[in-house]
This record gives C-alpha cells, sequence and structure tokens, in this order.
C-alpha cells in the first residue's frame, strides 16, 4: 500500500480564524487594545436571552483604535500569552 497525499493540501497556508465585532474598552497599552464582544445566549430553563460579554487583548499595531469605536476582530496565532486576535477594522 502507498501513502497517498494530496499535493494541495501540504503547502497552503492556515487561513480564516474567527472574526468578532466589538467595542473598544481600553487602550493604555502599547500597541494592545482591550475590546469588549457581546452575545446573546439562550437561558437553558427560563428561555430568556442574556447578555454575554468576554474581553479579548488584540494586536492594535501604531494605537489606531480609540476608546468607544466599534472594530472588528480576527483570531490569529498567538502574539504574546494572552492575545491571540488582530485589529482588522475600526470603524
Amino acid at each position: 500500500m502507498e501513502n497517498r497525499m494530496d499535493t494541495n493540501t501540504q503547502n497552503t497556508p492556515k487561513t480564516g480564524g474567527r472574526v468578532l465585532r466589538g467595542t473598544v474598552v481600553a487602550s493604555k497599552m502599547q500597541d494592545t487594545c482591550t475590546v469588549a464582544v457581546e452575545r446573546y445566549v439562550k437561558h437553558p430553563k427560563y428561555k430568556k436571552y442574556q447578555r454575554r460579554t468576554k474581553k479579548y487583548l488584540v494586536h492594535d499595531a501604531g494605537n489606531t483604535a480609540v476608546v468607544g469605536s466599534k472594530v472588528e476582530i480576527k483570531e490569529v496565532a498567538p502574539i504574546s500569552k494572552r492575545k491571540h486576535f488582530t485589529l482588522v477594522k475600526s470603524a
């Protein structure tokens, strides 16, 4: 039996990663800002929707983000211990 490998999947770089939208809540660090992402979750028992917020550290080269602005962030390879996202769009 031969070990067959598809040549198309060998050298293709990984693309993708989650793209999230949120609001900048802090930009005091150098090349880093904190983005709060909100999502709605249905309560399993009461069937009521609740807001859940999670904060992410985002790489922001040049400190372009301003507190309160809506941004789009993309998941990338780890930049530091807690930074796994980079800034895509600032609106």
